[in-house]
């Protein structure tokens, strides 16, 4: 089994996604934590980043939708915390 650069970046994606969601199942970060924001931004982006190498819209359009959504979490997490 041959694995392409896409399926390297998606892999990466996919684990950073899915160990934010276990750390927070384990309460080791907050949904409300930069760590978990972050995370999700950089996971989404690289899963969406491997669904465009393939042309696979409709996980584009979900993950760069998730990828969204937590960079409004990251502006409200500032807007919170530094005003």
């Amino acid at each position: 089994m041959d694995l392409y650069l896409s399926d390297w970046i998606g892999s990466a994606g996919v684990a950073i996604l899915l160990l934010a969601f276990l750390l927070n199942l384990l309460k080791k970060i907050t949904v409300n934590g930069l760590l978990y924001i972050f995370m999700n931004i950089i996971g989404a982006g690289l899963a969406c980043l491997a669904s465009w190498m393939i042309d696979y819209i409709p996980f584009v359009v979900l993950e760069a939708t998730w990828m969204v959504v937590s960079l409004f979490a990251l502006a409200g997490y500032y807007r919170k915390n530094i005003s």
